[in-house]
């Protein structure tokens, strides 16, 4: 048997453990290849997005790459670690430390080429499905068709090659074989029972809570000052919690005999104790990138929600037409072919038309202010479906959108501290206060009766002002009849709000595809470390239980243990990740006073059930395979 033989049967003997670095590798290449899919699909050369789109993939592509190197060195070192054993075998059979590095660089470079084959294999079966998700999410006009990506094989593979062979130089450089004894006696040695400070366990309870309450408790713009000493302060407290406080806490349960002897707990909490300390490292690193991809995904989708919510709440109607022209006849012309446009794509709207009058209201903080009657005001009300208002003779309604209302604005910043003044000397004190988006208007305004109107002052501008409901047509054409008039109209003059919220989409798209891409890849890539460390003393393991198992433990009770011990260790960085990210997304929401409850329910929800069912899949072999040794 050649020294290459040796080294690929080395590689199959281990298949178990090197199943999740290659399986991760893969996916990560898969991911790569998915945007070099995208890069170099001809449709984006032709098209007016291509600029946007394609940075958008640099920018994705270079992050993903950058994070493979970590990744797989990270996942290189776990397994070289879980073989200290084997290469003190090896040396005691006469193995040079040299061999034993080109034995690591061999083997990591045949992992490597079939991982980057594999993922471009399995990228192309799936090429088409993605490309469809792809136009729904991205919002584009160009149709995604299946191509043969020459380029993006070439590009893929070149790269990954590249970054496996750095990473097999780097780590076959940098092995330390240690001394003979030392590996022989890798698996036997106690690494001692971590030290916990009261003192530091005490400061990751404080930073923690400092940070959550800074974040939950600021508003404003005073949320983007205080992001950055927040991140410091709870990245440095979740060190802590897991390298001291909750090494600590496991010291005060295991004193507890009421806890620690208590049917199998003793197994659970002494195991967990002396493993603890290589597990710390391994937990806040997970939690730290999982509270990456929910804070990113879950900004981006509420983002995404916050603006086409504003924009909606802007013009609440399908369609609107203003301008302050006096030329009637051009307000015609105008109209009439906005009618005959979606007559063409057959959509039936209701309409409403009138005049807005914006005057000069002394201490309003502003050049002019709106003040609606109350006829034209209700005219707009119904065709929305709003209530209608009764304004009393000698009074005044304010109005305002409660979302366009900054956080800590006066009542006199609303206007009802601020009296209109009338034509003969009088003036009328806002007694009302209600929140609509009847009129298209983006500060408070007044409503006044009919009678009070005629005697204001003479008005400083008058605006016609006309929306369209549609009641009958498709989302389609209706989109496509706005895009048309909207891009006929000069800017400002005419609106199609669902076209609008289409070109947002479009333009957001691209983002949110690449950042939900990038998050899955993080989250990912830290259920392989959790896999990892599982698996790594996965040989310990059996011997433990098999031990114990002698002195009368029932499989009733070994599944019981194992479940909390895989429990503990694939959601404790999990949780702690969910509750940073719901910090973070409530923090968000009181920069832009927009609930993001749902958005973050739903980003915070899918995470936790794909780590639920991963997590039932790795508990299902790891325990098939402890109970194997054990009871078989």
């Amino acid at each position: 048997m050649t020294f290459r033989q040796f080294a690929i049967n080395n590689v199959i003997r281990n298949k178990r453990l090197y199943a999740a670095y290659f399986l991760s590798s893969l996916f990560t290449v898969m991911v790569f290849f998915t945007f070099a899919i995208f890069a170099f699909h001809p449709a984006f050369f032709d098209g007016s997005i291509r600029g946007e789109v394609l940075y958008g993939m640099g920018v994705a592509g270079g992050i993903i790459y950058v994070f493979s190197f970590f990744f797989v060195l990270y996942s290189m070192s776990s397994f070289l670690q879980s073989r200290k054993k084997e290469f003190g075998l090896l040396m005691m059979q006469g193995m040079s430390t040299r061999q034993i590095r080109l034995m690591v660089f061999m083997e990591n470079m045949l992992i490597g080429f079939f991982a980057t084959l594999s993922g471009i294999l399995l990228g192309l079966v799936f090429a088409k499905a993605i490309l469809l998700l792809a136009e729904n999410v991205l919002v584009i006009d160009e149709a995604l068709h299946f191509y043969f990506p020459l380029w993006a094989i070439v590009v893929t593979f070149v790269s990954f090659i590249v970054l496996f062979l750095f990473i097999s130089l780097f780590v076959s450089f940098i092995l330390r074989t240690k001394k003979l004894v030392d590996l022989i006696k890798a698996d036997k040695q106690s690494k001692g029972e971590p030290k916990a400070s009261i003192t530091l366990a005490i400061v990751a309870a404080v930073l923690l809570a400092a940070g959550y309450a800074t974040a939950l408790y600021v508003k404003g713009q005073v949320v983007i000052i205080a992001m950055l000493p927040v991140i410091i302060v709870v990245t440095i407290g979740t060190y802590l919690l897991f390298t001291q406080l909750s090494v600590y806490v496991i010291r005060r349960l295991k004193a507890s005999k009421g806890i620690f002897w208590r049917k199998t707990n003793m197994v659970l909490f002494s195991d967990l104790s002396f493993r603890m300390k290589d597990n710390a490292r391994t937990f806040f690193m997970v939690a730290i990138i999982s509270t990456v991809a929910f804070s990113a995904i879950g900004s981006l989708y509420g983002f995404q929600s916050y603006l086409t919510k504003e924009v909606k709440d802007m013009s609440p109607y399908t369609y609107t037409y203003a301008t302050s022209e006096a030329d009637n006849s051009q307000i015609q012309e105008h109209t009439g072919m906005i009618d005959e446009t979606l007559n063409n794509y057959d959509i039936q709207t209701d309409k409403a038309s009138g005049e807005l009058n914006y005057f000069e209201v002394d201490n309003s903080g502003r050049p002019q202010v709106l003040i609606a009657k109350e006829s034209e005001y209700n005219h707009f009300a119904e065709l929305q479906g709003e209530a209608e208002v009764e304004v009393d003779n000698q009074e005044a309604i304010v109005v305002s959108d409660s979302s366009k209302v900054m956080i800590g604005a006066s009542k006199k910043e609303r206007l009802m501290d601020v009296p209109i003044e009338l034509s003969d000397g009088g003036s009328i004190q806002p007694n009302q206060f209600i929140s609509t988006v009847v009129l298209p208007e983006m500060y408070s305004y007044y409503i006044v009766d009919d009678d009070t109107f005629e005697s204001l002052p003479e008005p400083v501008e008058t605006k016609t002002h006309i929306a369209w409901q549609a009641v009958e047509g498709s989302k389609d054409a209706i989109i496509e009849a706005g895009g048309i008039l909207q891009n006929k109209f000069q800017a400002g003059l005419f609106q199609s709000i669902d076209y609008t919220i289409y070109t947002l989409n479009k333009s957001f798209g691209p983002v949110l595809f690449i950042g939900l891409f990038i998050g899955i890849v993080f989250f990912v890539s830290a259920g392989s470390f959790l896999y990892f460390r599982l698996y790594s003393d996965l040989d310990q393991d059996k011997e433990k239980f098999k031990s114990i198992a002698k002195m009368g433990l029932t499989d009733k009770e070994l599944k019981k243990v194992i479940n909390r011990q895989t429990v503990l260790l694939f959601f404790a960085p999990i949780v702690v990740a969910l509750v940073h990210g719901a910090v973070a997304l409530t923090a968000l929401s009181h920069l832009f006073d927009y609930s993001l409850v749902h958005e973050s329910a739903l980003v915070l929800g899918t995470f936790a059930l794909i780590q639920i069912i991963y997590f039932g899949i790795v508990r299902y072999f790891y325990t098939k395979q402890i109970r194997r040794v054990v009871f078989y």
